[in-house]
């Protein structure tokens, strides 16, 4: 089951922590209500040798847009900063289990880089197997990174809703069944509920079993085909601010659909403006 390019176990990471060439890498966020800090998470315990990759810092600050995907400039500086470059097998995993990390593992495929799979149950079961942990900072060395912006993986809003129109994608959202169809209010101030309309939903919860860790292939097929999922038909991925849409994404590449994108403005941005139809009620 272990993939160097979308999943590995704790089994396959003790056993590579030590590779030259290895990067190890938290990518932990938390909602804004969940009141967690993940930096501070961070420096109190985390994988040895990890870096930490801020998600609302490495974007794309000139967007009023939560966390947009960060320029390929802004990426290249803050990657070799953190002494991650061309040649290395990198390792990305976060504080809940899978929740964010899933995120990173996407930033690092839209710039072409593929040699990144995250760390199946993350950090809680890496801990729960009594496995090692440090509160230092790392050593890092500035370390030359080629990229090579894949614009096929990411979607915005005129496309979107293109999409929607015309049905030749399934347009699978993340969020909470509740927040879906339009029941229960939005975390952020201003949006509209409901949902994009002919999108399908498949919670991000029903993609990880109780200990956290990802479903495998065959039952993530399964969720799929439950939610009325297509997994012929290319894919889109949504969610409420685009972290958990990476989930859907992984979740997808790991089910056998390669052909996805993640729709980045996500309901933050589908929510806000009046003149984009939304849907309510059941898919």
């Amino acid at each position: 089951m272990d993939d160097p390019k979308t999943l590995v176990s704790t089994d396959w990471l003790a056993a590579h922590i030590k590779d030259p060439d290895l990067r190890i890498i938290d990518g932990s966020w938390f909602l804004p209500q969940m009141g967690r800090d993940a930096k501070a998470d961070y420096d109190k315990a985390h994988i040895p040798g990890a870096r930490f990759f801020d998600i609302d810092e490495i974007s794309d600050n000139r967007s009023e847009l939560p966390h947009m995907a960060a320029p390929v400039e802004k990426f290249i500086s803050r990657m070799r900063a953190m002494g991650i470059g061309d040649g290395h097998q990198i390792v990305v995993y976060d504080q809940m289990g899978v929740f964010s990390a899933p995120r990173v593992w996407w930033n690092f495929r839209l710039m072409g880089k593929t040699d990144i799979a995250v760390l199946d149950g993350g950090l809680p079961k890496w801990i729960a197997e009594g496995r090692e942990i440090e509160d230092l900072p790392p050593m890092m060395r500035d370390r030359h990174i080629t990229v090579q912006r894949q614009a096929n993986l990411v979607k915005d809003v005129t496309q979107v809703a293109h999409a929607s129109k015309l049905g030749d994608y399934e347009i699978i959202d993340a969020r909470a069944h509740g927040r879906f169809i339009g029941e229960e209010e939005e975390p952020r101030p201003n949006l509209r509920k409901g949902h994009i309309p002919g999108s399908k939903n498949v919670p991000w919860m029903t993609l990880v079993n109780d200990n956290n860790t990802m479903k495998s292939p065959e039952e993530l097929r399964a969720v799929f085909a439950a939610a009325g999922v297509d997994l012929s038909k290319p894919a889109i991925t949504t969610c409420g601010s685009g972290v958990n849409a990476c989930m859907l994404a992984l979740a997808l590449e790991r089910a056998g659909n390669d052909n996805w994108s993640v729709y980045d403005g996500a309901w933050a941005e589908w929510g806000m403006f009046n003149d984009l139809r939304v849907a309510t009620g059941e898919a």
